[in-house]
């Protein structure tokens, strides 16, 4: 099992520069889990694809189903102390500190892409380019 942030979920379904490495990691552990943040925070992303004519609706729609069904019944919630204390120790994002502080509770790796998670959390966090 481990924590991924939104931006690797969309690595995975969004081809791109990280896409093979997300794919590697998919492959690699298969038990992606994520705060049920990741939902609004992915949606965000296939608006700006719809909005720009990268992609249809029908596309974003099946886009999102797909990443529903990978993540499906592996969404966890976190204690807000627990994001806030993280938010106090470093200048990451309550958002960010969600993923965060998931893989934490979980003790289990955060994978992303995050540069700034990465050098505040590097205990917790793990770049997708190891993959």
């Amino acid at each position: 099992m481990i924590v991924v942030d939104t931006n690797v979920i969309a690595y995975l379904l969004l081809p791109g520069e990280w896409t093979q490495s997300a794919e590697a990691l998919l492959e690699h552990d298969s038990s992606w889990v994520a705060p049920p943040l990741w939902r609004s925070e992915f949606r965000n992303i296939l608006a700006g694809y719809l909005r720009r004519g990268t992609l249809t609706y029908d596309q974003t729609v099946a886009v999102q189903l797909t990443a529903e069904e990978i993540l499906g019944g592996n969404e966890m919630n976190v204690e807000s102390r627990a994001v806030l204390q993280l938010v106090r120790d470093s200048r990451c994002s309550a958002y960010d500190c969600e993923f965060v502080a998931l893989a934490r509770q979980l003790e289990v790796i955060l994978h992303t892409m995050d540069s700034t998670v990465l050098a505040a959390f590097p205990d917790t966090a793990r770049s997708l380019e190891q993959f």
